[in-house]
């Protein structure tokens, strides 16, 4: 299981633990006591509350119990929680003798929560795995693998990983590294390509593993193809290790076989689960606003000029998953087909489209843009996770057909509603390669400060009505 699920399942839960451990404290307490007024004293029942959470935390971190939640089967699970039930017991017992207050605390609700405790508990994880196995069986939220390896290794390397990936994860396609197989299928997976058009066939499909098995090449062979990955974000699983690559490099378990991973970017799990959260309450608030904006944005739209309220347009997400992204209406309805008769006028150089005075934008439209007010409805997909609150602009199809190695990378990280670019004076820009360098720059060095900082420049930058247009 790659790093980013390892952190979710371990910090979900934890918490699901905790929540159980303290529902059933409380109702071991009303058991012993049948009401919560006859117990000795509520405020060293709630000590005591905080000592098994503390427990429990330490043992769940410390010991990491639950690492191997996804492919525990109930016996193993039982015992496990078992062994989680007696340290806790334990472990309580003893810090309440040492700090003086375990003969005034009623030994029977330790009892009576030990066993609704590993009762409730068993049945959380149940349900949690049904739900996480439910959840990883999309195929757009599993993690899209494809597998590199030489034509007499190919079917049993498909085979092993079959049968030994974690759920979470999902073949997408092989390649044959010395042999032209494409078109063949194996165990039920496409052979998408050769060595020789293996680069030119992923550089524009959805992709985040990759899973090379070559014992008969040797390490060399294969540099430019790891360092390429490398370059447009995706995760390199190597079984041989390969020295003095760059980007970071760690060992892992990938379907049974042992890894060297390579890769870009970030790989502080914990902070990316942090920063999730942030963008959910964002969402939440955006959504708000969105929904009062829309009965007066709306209006003028209707008023200015026919069509829908509100405009979508297929996009490119994290690691080249499609996505709509909404926002309000700011053109006429036929400005996709007018396009092609402005083409002459862009003045971008590079992959993107940009013209001053563009014709196809309402009069309604050149306000909300230069206010920022069309992009609104975008929380409805940072909400979703299709986009966060900073990140990296999410490029349309058209674009991302043509991008390269170089340029796939800038789509390792989550899209953004801002980011570098936006603080940049992104209308003031007349470079694609410029803005791929400020979304590499903004990946390379993520932190969540730096997305705090982005924020706070966003709201100068909106309030300014500066880089708009």
């Amino acid at each position: 299981m790659n790093g980013d699920n390892k952190f979710s399942i371990k910090y979900l839960l934890w918490f699901l633990d905790m929540v159980v451990a303290v529902i059933c404290f409380y109702a071991a307490t009303f058991i012993r006591f049948q009401n919560f007024r006859d117990m000795y004293s509520k405020n060293l029942h709630f000590l005591v509350c905080v000592v098994i959470i503390f427990v429990a935390s330490v043992y769940s971190f410390g010991v990491d119990y639950n690492r191997d939640f996804m492919k525990r089967r109930m016996p193993q699970e039982s015992y496990a929680l078992i062994k989680y039930e007696m340290v806790i017991f334990v472990g309580t017992t003893v810090i309440i003798y040492l700090i003086n207050i375990g003969s005034t605390f009623s030994r029977l609700v330790m009892f009576y929560f030990a066993i609704l405790d590993y009762i409730l508990t068993l049945l959380s994880h149940h349900f949690a795995k049904t739900f996480l196995g439910a959840y990883w069986k999309n195929a757009d939220t599993a993690v899209k693998m494809l597998v590199l390896t030489e034509e007499k290794f190919l079917e049993k390397t498909i085979r092993h990983l079959q049968h030994h990936l974690d759920i979470n994860y999902r073949i997408v396609g092989a390649v044959c590294l010395d042999k032209d197989m494409k078109g063949e299928v194996v165990r039920g997976v496409n052979i998408i390509a050769d060595r020789k058009g293996l680069l030119k066939t992923v550089t524009i499909m959805p992709l985040d593993d990759v899973f090379i098995y070559t014992p008969d090449s040797t390490q060399n062979a294969l540099e430019d193809v790891i360092n390429a990955f490398q370059d447009m974000g995706v995760r390199v699983n190597y079984c041989v290790e390969l020295p003095g690559m760059r980007g970071r490099t760690s060992v892992d378990m990938i379907g049974g076989y042992s890894v060297v991973t390579y890769s870009k970017g970030t790989g502080r799990y914990r902070a990316l689960i942090i920063k999730r959260m942030f963008d959910i309450l964002g969402g939440l608030v955006g959504i708000i606003f969105t929904g009062i904006l829309t009965v007066f944005v709306g209006l003028a739209i209707k008023i200015d000029s026919p069509g829908p309220i509100f405009f979508s347009q297929t996009r490119i997400g994290r690691n080249g998953r499609r996505f709509k992204i909404y926002k309000f209406r700011s053109m006429y309805i036929d400005a996709e087909e007018r396009k092609k008769e402005l083409e002459s006028q862009n003045e971008m150089t590079g992959l993107m489209f940009k013209m001053k005075d563009d014709p196809r934008i309402t009069k309604v439209g050149a306000f909300i843009r230069k206010t920022s007010l069309d992009e609104f409805p975008q929380f409805l997909n940072i909400l979703k996770g299709d986009m966060s609150l900073v990140g990296t602009r999410p490029p349309t199809e058209a674009e991302f057909e043509q991008y390269n190695e170089y340029y796939r990378r800038r789509i390792s990280m989550t899209p953004g509603l801002t980011g570098m670019w936006q603080v940049s004076g992104r209308s003031d820009i007349e470079d694609f390669d410029e803005i791929v360098k400020l979304d590499l720059q903004y990946i390379d060095n993520w932190s969540l400060g730096l997305d705090l900082k982005i924020l706070l420049k966003t709201v100068s930058v909106v309030f300014k009505g500066s880089g708009a247009s």
